[in-house]
């Protein structure tokens, strides 16, 4: 039971996971609507903050008059758009992440996952041999993308995803990310202007072809939304099965379990996104005054509503510190990707690389322990503050049949930059 303390005037960073999850199980019972130094509004519990996901018409993704670095990726960035601009963009790419559609993936999926691990030899990392391989390559042929540029998508990523930021208002942070985006933002224009003229069967040549309210996105427009669609299509998949192999290593009898009965696998991947969410809080800011949890917000106000604390949170999850596979998550309960009209688009994507990945790493291997002397060496697992996680390393050690495995989390930029659109 927390004892009552005063909260200090920012949140602790992601560091050091004990840490934070103490701090916001105080901030759920006592301070359950809380602002910090920089006047941001901080929500905990998890009916607010399942309420403010499903109300943008009060709660919109930040304008740039707010967060003037925002401005520089405005243009045709899902995340930072309203409806009906919203629901028009983000229906020129749904039908490619519908779970029908994403289901057809799935022997791709298990190829590459194979491919991918018939390669990692006897020692590896597993975020470099599988967790950002795999996901990325995916996203890549979906987007016509050459997948072989992968290690450039993730120099770009870590450059974002590095980046320190404690007031979205600082006027230095618009120079900061503009130029940790310029030579991605260069490489995805170049695609768009080369798609524009001949076009092919991937996305990319969706966006650039396709009519939205009787016009055709511009080059800005489909490079940013290239962007996102690279990025946050890649990230979600690589924390969650990083996060996964840190929690199976916690609980090594689930593992066991989940190799006898490979239809347990669904549940587990729900599990862990409530467990150890994949980006822990999201952005948003009041365009009227708003009351939530007693306390009322004004309009032009930044809120963060922490998605790691509501899937935390005992009103929604008994004993919610506690991994269970057969917990049974379902609809709003479950907020690891939001809701409402910003719900994560590649979800269904997510879910199906993250079950697959899952089912051949059980099928192949009778045990996944994180080498624990091996994190230490390096100096731990390589976490920055922040409001998400990115892919970080993960040293592994093999033993016969045996693999292990290490979680990250570290930062997205300046403004809540999730996977939740």
């Amino acid at each position: 039971m927390s004892t009552d303390t005063r909260p200090t005037d920012l949140a602790p960073t992601n560091d050091d996971e004990p840490v934070l999850l103490d701090w916001l199980r105080t901030m759920r019972e006592q301070h359950p609507v809380w602002q910090d130094r920089y006047g941001i509004w901080h929500v905990f519990r998890h009916a607010d903050v399942e309420a403010i996901t499903r109300d943008p018409a009060t709660f919109s993704p930040t304008p740039p008059e707010l967060v003037p670095a925002g401005a520089e990726v405005r243009c045709g960035m899902l995340t930072q758009i309203d409806p009906p601009e919203h629901r028009a963009l983000r229906h020129l790419v749904s039908a490619a992440f519908i779970p029908r559609t994403v289901a057809a993936l799935e022997p791709r999926i298990r190829a590459v996952t194979g491919e991918l691990l018939d390669a990692a030899g006897e020692r590896f990392d597993l975020v470099d041999a599988l967790a950002f391989p795999l996901p990325v390559i995916v996203i890549a042929e979906l987007l016509g993308l050459p997948a072989e540029d992968r290690e450039m998508f993730r120099t770009w990523a870590d450059g974002l995803f590095s980046m320190q930021v404690d007031d979205p208002s600082d006027p230095e942070l618009a120079p900061r990310i503009a130029a940790a985006m310029a030579d991605i933002t260069a490489y995805l224009t170049e695609h768009c202007r080369h798609r524009r003229a001949d076009p092919c069967e991937d996305l990319i040549s969706a966006l650039v072809t396709t009519e939205v309210d009787g016009r055709r996105l511009d080059d800005e427009e489909a490079a940013n939304f290239s962007m996102l669609l690279l990025l946050a299509g890649h990230i979600t998949t690589t924390l969650l099965l990083g996060n996964a192999v840190r929690t199976l290593d916690e609980h090594p009898g689930v593992w066991d379990e989940l190799r006898a009965d490979p239809s347990l696998i669904p549940g587990a991947v729900e599990e862990v996104l409530r467990y150890r969410s994949p980006f822990t809080q999201v952005g948003r800011a009041t365009l009227r005054p708003a009351e939530v949890g007693g306390v009322t917000i004004p309009a032009d106000a930044l809120v963060t509503p922490w998605l790691l604390s509501a899937n935390r949170d005992a009103r929604a999850h008994p004993e919610p510190d506690r991994f269970d596979i057969r917990r049974g998550l379902g609809g709003g309960a479950q907020l690891a990707f939001g809701h409402g009209v910003h719900f994560c688009l590649g979800a269904p994507l997510a879910r199906l690389e993250a079950r697959v990945a899952l089912e051949e790493l059980t099928a192949r291997y009778r045990a996944l322990p994180v080498d624990h002397d091996a994190v230490a060496r390096a100096g731990g697992c390589g976490t920055t503050s922040g409001a998400s996680s990115a892919p970080g390393t993960c040293p592994c050690t093999l033993s016969p049949r045996e693999q292990v495995g290490l979680v990250f989390q570290r930062t997205w930029p300046w403004q809540r930059y999730c996977m939740v659109y």
